[in-house]
């Protein structure tokens, strides 16, 4: 059986014939074995496409190596899509979360679910599988998603301590902060600066809700025809809380425009391109506010904290990068975008 980095797939065979027998077809018991492959390279949580059980699974853990203490939570992550089963945003199923931290599969807490159907829209060329007209409105259909989510009352959920809404926004920025100090192998004066600039103006919250912390395309499953693709689940919940859901309007914009970021096209991967089909982001906030039955205010803030944390997210990747401690490609580019990014966040504020 190959060697899977961060997952011990034998041990894994050996447990999910245990644990969850419903998922072990007879073959487990006759050495076959489960298949596991890397599927996100590690600049989140590590994500493996798990097959040879009776439905496609992934299993979620933390990325290896240096890894900051409030970031890459499984027990955050399984509990939010467990929660959001019974509402209308498209999860995938959670099947177990375990704390296997030591043992022998990851050494590590990770969480087990079905694998949803569908695909990451993640380049250009993945556009000309979809018309213009079906990519235009599966952006607006995320976008409606996302108001659908912090429509969502936390507490009939089980969500009701789940963050803590009151002095979010402060609360991030000292957290990032954290994470930021935390990373610090360079100099990077253009995202200390853009730091000071958003401690000396937090806006006042106007509404919570769920936050999902990292909204974009690419953390959604696209399935269905050229002419109607829908998303059929969105992924990567680690960083979601109680909090301004601004924030969430605020990455999404980010990663929306992400490939007019110096080097940002390359190193970020984006299907998002207006010839496509795609609306901008301008028409994708008017269907939001539309959908929630709000007037927007103001988002400047926002987007140009959205820029520290991917800033901060980023140096933290280009810290394990040097470590060696990334599994993949690509993330001897993370830390050039850094700086840039800062400035962008500096021009929106």
């Amino acid at each position: 059986m190959p060697e899977v980095p961060g997952l011990d797939v034998t041990a894994l065979t050996a447990w999910l014939a245990t644990t969850h027998p419903e998922l072990a077809p007879a073959q487990l018991s006759t050495g076959d074995g489960l298949r596991a492959e890397v599927i996100a390279g590690g600049r989140s949580n590590l994500t493996y496409a798990i097959d040879g059980a009776t439905i496609p699974l992934i299993l979620r853990r933390p990325p290896l190596g240096h890894v900051l203490s409030s970031a890459h939570d499984m027990g955050r992550e399984h509990r939010v899509i467990s929660a959001l089963a019974s509402t209308p945003i498209p999860v995938p199923v959670a099947v177990d979360l375990v704390d296997d931290t030591g043992g022998a599969i990851t050494g590590s807490p990770f969480f087990l679910m079905e694998r949803a159907p569908g695909r990451v829209l993640a380049s250009l060329a993945q556009n000309a599988d979809y018309s213009p007209n079906g990519l235009h409105a599966l952006s607006l259909e995320l976008v409606r998603h996302l108001a659908d989510l912090h429509a969502v009352d936390p507490a009939q959920v089980g969500l009701g301590d789940f963050g803590r809404p009151d002095g979010y926004l402060a609360r991030q920025l000292a957290t990032w902060r954290r994470q930021l100090d935390a990373s610090r192998s360079r100099a990077t004066p253009d995202l200390d600066r853009l730091q000071e600039t958003l401690a000396g103006g937090v806006p006042e919250t106007a509404r919570t809700g769920i936050v999902h912390g990292d909204y974009r395309l690419d953390n959604a499953l696209v399935d269905g025809p050229r002419e109607h693709p829908h998303i059929s689940a969105i992924l990567d919940w680690e960083m979601a809380t109680l909090g301004d859901p601004l924030v969430d309007l605020g990455i999404f914009a980010l990663y929306w425009d992400i490939a007019d970021l110096p080097g940002g096209g390359g190193a970020v991967p984006s299907a998002v391109d207006p010839s496509a089909g795609y609306p901008g982001f301008d028409e994708l906030a008017d269907a939001y506010a539309a959908h929630a039955g709000i007037t927007l205010p103001n988002l400047s803030w926002y987007r140009a904290f959205a820029a520290y944390k991917l800033a901060v997210i980023l140096e933290g990747i280009h810290y394990r990068f040097r470590a060696g401690d990334t599994v993949g490609e690509g993330f001897e580019r993370m830390g050039g975008l850094v700086e840039p990014l800062a400035r962008k966040g500096l021009q929106v504020h």
